[in-house]
């Protein structure tokens, strides 16, 4: 791919209270760009060429700063401080337990009701060679959401001529704490509002998976995926297991919401790959983390619009987010979540998007 590099920086409105949201547009016209906005540091819009080269957008998102604090809090928002769930909300660590902030099952989610997604970092604009993008920061205070410790966090957008993002995310703490970020993207490689993401086709490199409660919550240890719908070593079509007769795919409402066991290697490795026949799109992710959470949109029902004019019905995007396991203050086997002073929390996630 040809083409300037080029970042753009705009005042994207207010919220509700006076807060101030920016955007920032960087990438290669006419080929990937990407939009990001300082409300949950979050990557509101990814447009990309098809076989053909047309371009459309292949992230969903909210039409208005009010959908990002309602129905699409979490589209493609930094979560944390902890991404996912952790039962009870309640945070064991060196023989204390903290009371986090629940959501109304009592359990907390990707940080609390007023984690990451919620909050307004400080962006920068950031050039690094032949890569373009943004660095957002934010200070979490000790105490917030229940959670220990003060912490400085961080993540930088990243985008190349050959349409590969990178995020990276880095943490301090000045108290021991737990730390678990992700991006919360969800994927529709045939263009955002085009329908359902059943004719993709999803390869994810785990032979494991964490089975999960009624409440979503893994109950023990990682189980095989081989001769189960979780299976996914070989490039798998989604409709097909969407609608499995198996109770772990009941459970999460007709489709994924778990957490696969990713294959151990040292540094950046694939992750999963997400392919669109009919528009030749493909999706990559190579990250440094353990674990990949499968969401299928099982749960959109029509409520949102997104910004083509479409509303998210069922199975509308895909969710590919890079992290520790859901959970694991609670079981000491999975790789722990625990930083501390002195430490630093390092996390990359890549989506390289190319066409075949």
């Amino acid at each position: 791919m040809t083409g300037d590099l080029t970042i753009q920086h705009h005042h994207a409105g207010e919220l509700p209270d006076g807060r101030a949201v920016d955007r920032w547009v960087f990438g290669t016209a006419g080929s990937v760009t990407a939009e990001v906005l300082s409300l949950g540091a979050r990557l509101q819009s990814l447009h990309a060429p098809d076989r053909d080269g047309r371009r459309a957008n292949v992230v969903l998102g909210g039409t208005s700063t009010g959908d990002l604090l309602g129905e699409a809090a979490y589209f493609g928002a930094t979560v944390g401080r902890y991404g996912n769930r952790i039962a009870g909300g309640q945070l064991p660590l060196d023989g204390t337990v903290h009371r986090l902030a629940a959501q109304p099952n009592g359990h907390t989610l990707h940080g609390g009701p007023d984690g990451f997604a919620t909050r307004v970092w400080n962006g920068t604009e950031v050039r690094d060679g032949d890569r373009v993008g943004v660095r957002l920061e934010l200070h979490s205070p000790d105490g917030d959401q229940g959670f220990p410790g003060a912490v400085d966090v961080s993540v930088t957008y990243l985008l190349d001529r050959a349409g590969e993002l990178t995020i990276s995310y880095e943490g301090v703490t000045d108290a021991p704490t737990v730390v678990n970020l992700t991006n919360h993207a969800y994927f529709n490689l045939g263009g955002e509002g085009s329908g359902m993401v059943l004719d993709h086709l999803l390869q994810v490199a785990a032979d494991q998976y964490l089975p999960v409660d009624r409440e979503l919550i893994p109950f023990g240890p990682p189980e095989p995926v081989v001769d189960t719908p979780f299976d996914l070593t070989a490039p798998t079509g989604l409709g097909g297991r969407v609608s499995a007769a198996h109770p772990q795919i009941w459970l999460a409402g007709d489709g994924y919401d778990h957490n696969w066991v990713l294959r151990p290697g040292e540094g950046l490795r694939q992750a999963a790959t997400l392919l669109h026949p009919g528009s030749g799109r493909r999706l990559d992710c190579l990250t440094t983390e353990p674990g990949l959470q499968v969401y299928t949109g099982n749960h959109f029902d029509g409520r949102l619009t997104g910004p083509g004019g479409s509303p998210y019905r069922r199975y509308a995007g895909i969710a590919l987010e890079t992290q520790h396991f859901p959970d694991s203050p609670h079981f000491p086997d999975y790789p722990s979540t625990v930083l501390r002073p002195g430490e630093r929390y390092r996390s990359t996630t890549v989506y390289r998007l190319s066409v075949e």
